[in-house]
């Protein structure tokens, strides 16, 4: 079921109706209206508060050794206890040359998980073009917006969600990039996901009732290349456990309500670049991908979490940055992974 409501309707709403807005509008708000400030990037000063800056300390801990010092020492380490990598970090060194990489690996070479850590870390030459993009572009959505191409290609039925009037897309056709590399890295995200989520006491399926999508942003102050990814996204409806009616696309849901609702964001972040000036440029952070922990104890589900869905765990992807696309990747079949993905 489409929601097309702003997000600030939760608010005015019981606790039933906003806990099943907070859900369904994590697919929505990527249309929403994002105004800037200092040109292209949204900037916050030291003085801001409330989950935009949480999201921001968190990106810094994540950036180079210089956006990480001037987080809080306390605040870092509320931070990181929340934090489960699906991929070791990678150890911060000097500034990289991504020409000089050892770890840099196309797609089809990926042979175990180390391979799959590199390609974390160190992405493909067209998804460290993308990142270099982001931020030389000072930030400006419509910078990856050109890189897609204009085909637009219809949304299959995925799981049968034509028969229950399920629409889980903002739009009934999607594109993809240009570059079919970027297209199968996302891909190489999702599956890195599923498969590692155990690894964190985390199991997920790409499944039309879990992970089927996420939200790519530029990160505000620096125009960092990310996504948040959700899943969980709908939990069968239990009287005891979920009493909660979330429309036509939870009918048929075996999702279940439990802990593992804390794990439903998952974050990627592109290699940070720190001079794009030079060529080629150098990076003063890698690539990661991370579950944000939102354990009732935490600082991610206290602060970054706003009250009306704290039952769902979900953390807004705006918080992070302007928000670009959704990108969807749906099990539809035995069909290549590219043909598995709808950027809406």
């Amino acid at each position: 079921m489409r929601c097309l409501s702003p997000l600030k309707l939760a608010t005015l709403v019981g606790l039933s109706v906003s806990f099943s807005l907070s859900y369904s509008l994590s697919l929505s708000t990527s249309f929403l209206p994002h105004p800037t400030k200092n040109g292209l990037l949204r900037v916050f000063s030291d003085g801001d508060s409330g989950p935009y800056k949480i999201a921001g300390d968190l990106l810094s801990i994540l950036g180079s050794k210089e956006e990480a010092a001037r987080v809080s020492k306390k605040e870092a380490k509320e931070l990181r206890s929340c934090l489960k990598f699906l991929v070791p970090l990678c150890p911060r060194e000097k500034e990289h040359d991504y020409d000089k990489l050892e770890g840099r690996r196309d797609l089809g070479q990926i042979k175990g998980w180390r391979d799959a850590d590199e390609m974390v870390w160190w992405p493909p030459l067209p998804v460290m073009e993308l990142a270099r993009l982001a931020v030389e572009s000072g930030g400006d959505p419509g910078a990856i917006h050109r890189t897609l191409n204009p085909t637009m290609i219809p949304v299959p039925d995925v799981e049968g969600c034509k028969k229950n009037h399920c629409e889980l897309t903002r739009t009934d056709y999607g594109r993809r990039f240009i570059n079919k590399e970027l297209n199968l890295y996302i891909a190489f995200l999702f599956d890195t996901i599923v498969a590692r989520g155990p690894s964190v006491g985390f199991n997920v399926s790409l499944n039309r009732y879990d992970l089927f999508h996420g939200h790519l942003f530029l990160a505000t102050n620096t125009g960092r290349l990310g996504i948040l990814f959700h899943a969980k996204e709908y939990p069968a409806y239990e009287k005891k456990v979920f009493p909660y009616n979330m429309g036509y696309c939870q009918k048929g849901s075996y999702v279940r309500y439990d802990e593992s609702m804390n794990m439903r964001n998952i974050l990627w972040l592109a290699p940070m670049p720190s001079n794009i000036t030079r060529s080629p440029p150098k990076w003063s952070a890698p690539g990661t991908l991370v579950v944000l922990d939102a354990h009732p104890s935490g600082i991610i589900y206290g602060d970054l979490i706003p009250d009306y869905a704290k039952d769902a765990r979900t953390i807004y992807e705006e918080y992070f940055g302007d928000i670009v696309v959704d990108v969807n990747y749906f099990n539809v079949g035995n069909v290549a992974a590219e043909e598995k993905l709808f950027i809406c």
